[in-house]
């Protein structure tokens, strides 16, 4: 017996990515008789239909007939039934106002859900993520928004140059497009005060902001650096500076020291100190993890008080893009068409654009989508591994006795109207 697997076709404006693009989906079937796949026709997928059909992909929009539906986005509500399970990035985890009806309704209809972000190894580390793509994108767009800001205050530059990241065929073209700006950057630069551009944490997404700066002709310095030296021996230069967790927050307790892991296991304990950097800032690009019980990395105050001042901070472009979080001053996520606004400090609203008296927020929170073939085929890679397992998984059995990977069952969210063990804490949320 063949069991089916749906690829939903995405409803989100702009959203080109799939979650296994067809080479994998081929490879998939091949390597597994017992799978077949059916993937909705889509206008706005990166990879058109016939890039499907011409390799004998199904076609169709009628997923019904499918044991485990697959997206990368949340699902429209009337698009998940009872008894099928669904994969997507469901955002609910942390109690999402937005999602609680989302989650409602699979309980509801008695779905099956399961987490792309909550699926890991067994340190828990994430294992089929875009977060790379994100970092690509987001310090894109963030160079191209300085650009911008500059010529909203009659300043021109080399930055506009830069494009979005959405603007380039691929990766490769944008590569060749901050390599070919390099020399005139540095000529322009020349006789102007040092560029500073920071980015917090070192994990995935910030590695792939920093293969985008690290194009660019730029000195490298330590947080520590960045507060000691005078910043005059750094003229004409691009200064990149990297913030560790330890750069970035301080135990609460002025008597103890900061130590990583108990910063990982009680980030209540500990506050941010970050504001000691923001005045010798001009980019800030936002890499890091955050929930409820972290600090936030800069307040609404701490930015109205660099604004009184002489304020360095032009841009922050939020990749993490959590609203009223680590950024406080991030109040709404983007589309990709209108991708930052300045946070006016007297009304604390955001208006879109560049002018106006305060920082400009770079807040798309669907990055990876302005490249989307490449970050489908890296993501499409992770998740190949897990997929004939899901595929084949009896979803009307219990679920202690769902025979699936223990990376992918830690992730199952919901399960036949109840939520999972380790997911009950979210019927606080769904009654509130």
């Amino acid at each position: 017996m063949t069991v089916k697997i749906g690829i939903i076709s995405e409803h989100k404006s702009g959203e080109g990515r799939i979650p296994l693009i067809p080479a994998q989906i081929q490879k998939l079937q091949s390597e597994n008789p017992q799978v077949s796949f059916i993937v909705s026709p889509s206008n706005q997928r990166a990879f058109k239909d016939d890039e499907f059909s011409s390799i004998d992909i199904e076609m169709s929009s009628v997923l019904s007939a499918a044991n485990l539906v697959v997206a990368v986005k949340e699902i429209k509500i009337e698009n998940i039934h009872s008894n099928q399970a669904y994969i997507f990035f469901s955002h609910t985890i942390k109690g999402q106002d937005y999602n609680m009806p989302l989650l409602q309704h699979v309980l509801d209809v008695g779905a099956t859900l399961i987490d792309y972000e909550l699926i890991s190894d067994h340190l828990d580390r994430r294992l089929v993520f875009f977060g790379r793509h994100a970092g690509l994108a987001g310090s894109v767009n963030s160079l191209w928004s300085y650009g911008q800001r500059l010529k909203a205050q009659g300043i021109d530059s080399p930055f506009l140059k830069i494009m979005q990241a959405k603007e380039y065929k691929d990766l490769a073209d944008i590569e060749i497009a901050i390599e070919e700006v390099g020399p005139e950057l540095t000529a322009w630069m020349a006789d102007k005060p040092p560029l500073v551009i920071g980015v917090t944490g070192y994990g995935n997404v910030s590695k792939g902001a920093q293969h985008i700066l690290d194009i660019l002709p730029l000195v490298e310095i330590s947080a520590d650096d960045l507060l000691e030296n005078d910043l005059s021996i750094y003229q004409g230069k691009i200064l990149k500076v990297v913030f560790k967790e330890e750069d970035m927050f301080e135990p609460r307790d002025a008597s103890a020291v900061f130590e990583l892991q108990d910063y990982f296991s009680h980030p209540e304990k500990y506050q941010s100190k970050f504001n000691t950097y923001i005045n010798r800032l001009n980019i800030l690009i936002n890499c890091i993890f955050w929930n409820t019980d972290c600090p936030r990395l800069i307040s609404i105050d701490e930015i109205k008080a660099h604004y009184l001042t002489e304020p360095s901070l032009s841009v922050v472009g939020d990749i993490t893009c959590d609203i009223d979080g680590s950024i406080q001053f991030n109040v709404g996520a983007t589309y990709s068409s209108d991708p930052s606004y300045v946070y006016d400090l007297e009304s604390g609203d955001k208006k879109f654009g560049f002018e106006g008296v305060g920082p400009v927020v770079m807040a798309v929170d669907n990055l990876p989508a302005e490249l989307p073939r490449e970050a489908s085929e890296a993501f499409g890679e992770a998740l190949l591994p897990f997929i004939p397992a899901m595929g084949i998984c009896d979803y009307s059995k219990a679920f202690e006795e769902l025979d699936l990977p223990d990376e992918v069952k830690k992730a199952v969210i919901a399960h036949r109207g109840q939520l999972t063990p380790k997911f009950e804490y979210l019927n606080t949320f769904l009654k509130a």
